[in-house]
């Protein structure tokens, strides 16, 4: 079943509740999102990346995922 972006910013927004977070995409298995939070500070691009997919709760996990696919950007605020 795709997944709405809001959907996605929901589930991203219970873990980054202050972040200024972006999804993006129009068929549900293919998104972009970008999330911009303090608790990023000090974390590596990977670790950043990381705690965005633990946050999406096991949606994009395996071939059986909702989402196929999440392009991401993430960083600290300047």
């Amino acid at each position: 079943m795709p997944m709405h972006p809001q959907e996605i910013e929901d589930l991203l927004r219970d873990t980054f509740p202050n972040a200024k977070i972006m999804v993006e995409g129009d068929d549900g298995v293919h998104m972009s999102a970008m999330v911009i939070d303090e608790s990023f500070r000090g974390m590596n691009r990977v670790q950043q990346q990381r705690a965005v997919y633990a946050a999406l709760k096991g949606k994009m996990d395996g071939p059986n995922g909702e989402l196929h696919a999440l392009a991401l950007t993430t960083r600290a605020p300047d």
